[in-house]
């Protein structure tokens, strides 16, 4: 089993950055890829970005390209989400998850991800 932690949401202003955190343990070397999803009020869960176990590979959905960067560092079982010029449209509760299936583009839905964070809470005030 594997356990993911998110840390690093917060409150900020339209314009600013955060850089989101996981964490992982347990059975890491079942993972093959990670990404972030992302839950605004009344919506349902998105797909923000993923990338590989080795990180050559990296997938992001329109609305945050150029703004977001996945990240990960290996050496900390850790990956990270560098979000800059952040909009209100931003707002939502992140998680971070982890899939045993290699990845590609047709798997970046949640149904394809196994092991889920408990959320951390990003809200971007206009």
């Amino acid at each position: 089993q594997v356990r993911l932690v998110e840390s690093g949401g917060g409150l900020v202003q339209a314009g600013g950055s955060l850089r989101l955190s996981c964490a992982a343990s347990g059975r890491i070397f079942s993972v093959r890829a990670m990404a972030w999803f992302r839950q605004g009020p009344g919506k349902e869960r998105e797909f923000v970005a993923a990338i590989s176990r080795s990180g050559a590979t990296t997938y992001y959905t329109d609305s945050v390209k150029g703004r977001f960067t996945i990240s990960s560092d290996n050496t900390k079982n850790t990956m990270y989400l560098q979000m800059n010029n952040l909009k209100p449209e931003d707002t939502a509760v992140y998680y971070c998850a982890a899939t045993s299936i290699q990845l590609s583009p047709d798997i970046l839905e949640p149904k394809r991800f196994g092991a889920w964070g408990q959320g951390t809470q990003v809200t971007v005030s206009s």
